[in-house]
């Protein structure tokens, strides 16, 4: 009983460090966007809503999240299909070169971003189309697609082949067949896929330096031009509003498709 006692709390003791570790600089964010000051303060200095009305205000940040808004539409229209045929390609059928597909779906966490980045740049560059906001919804959609193809493909491969059968045996052609039972059995994977995709988009940085220029910024480009002069708590209240995003996406995850169901799907 001791021991089991111990490793008890051995394991809520570490738990808890993770948590606190992991909540922090939220907490800050979300307490500092509050303050009555007007620098970034942890206490707030006093309890205020104005820096939350002048981002509201702020035409350049309301301009630069439509943009946001616009690159992470693009990104996610684009993987649906995209990532949607490939994960089933992949869930259900041998592919051939298949262990260059996997090492493509390991480049997310394998090349460095500036990397990509820049070779996008080079490509865009000579295409002539560095300046304009689809081009870096495309270069989000290629840069992530893995995320798209994995939930699928993991949806996918709960997928029972009789159901399949079955429709074709009743005499359903292959595109009946597809968009009756395959897409419907795979949705979970795409719904998770998509919104992974415009989070994911819309928070992106570094790809949205490198292709846009100063005329349109998005807001994680807009943010970075704003602390490299001063750093102020409207910059807190627009790390919230990007908290709350996340926080939405996940709410409709789990309203959705349900999150233990996802979490068992990885």
């Amino acid at each position: 009983m001791k021991g089991d006692r111990s490793k008890a709390v051995t394991l809520w003791t570490f738990v808890t460090i993770a948590l606190v570790m992991l909540s922090a600089p939220t907490l800050v964010v979300l307490g500092a966007s509050f303050t009555a000051g007007n620098m970034i303060t942890f206490p707030p200095e006093g309890l205020s809503l104005k820096w939350y009305a002048a981002i509201a205000g702020a035409t350049d940040l309301r301009d630069a999240f439509l943009r946001s808004v616009i690159v992470a539409t693009i990104c996610t229209a684009i993987s649906i299909p995209t990532g949607t045929l490939a994960g089933i390609a992949l869930a259900k059928y041998r592919v051939r070169f298949a262990w260059g597909v996997q090492v493509y779906l390991l480049l997310p966490f394998t090349v460095p971003l500036i990397g990509s980045g820049i070779g996008l740049m080079l490509i865009f560059g000579k295409w002539g189309l560095l300046g304009q906001l689809w081009p870096v919804g495309i270069a989000c959609a290629v840069i992530n697609l893995p995320f798209m193809i994995w939930a699928v493909t993991a949806s996918a491969a709960s997928l029972d082949p009789d159901l399949e059968l079955a429709a074709a045996n009743c005499g359903a052609p292959p595109l009946s067949t597809f968009l009756a039972v395959t897409v419907p059995a795979v949705t979970p994977g795409i719904i998770t896929g998509a919104l992974l995709m415009f989070i994911l988009a819309l928070n992106e940085f570094l790809v949205s330096l490198l292709l846009v220029d100063a005329r349109i910024v998005t807001l994680p480009v807009q943010i970075y031009n704003s602390i490299r002069s001063i750093i102020t708590p409207d910059l807190a209240a627009i790390s919230v509003v990007f908290i709350a995003v996340a926080a939405i996406a996940i709410a409709l995850l789990d309203w959705l498709v349900g999150l233990d169901i996802f979490l068992k799907s990885k």
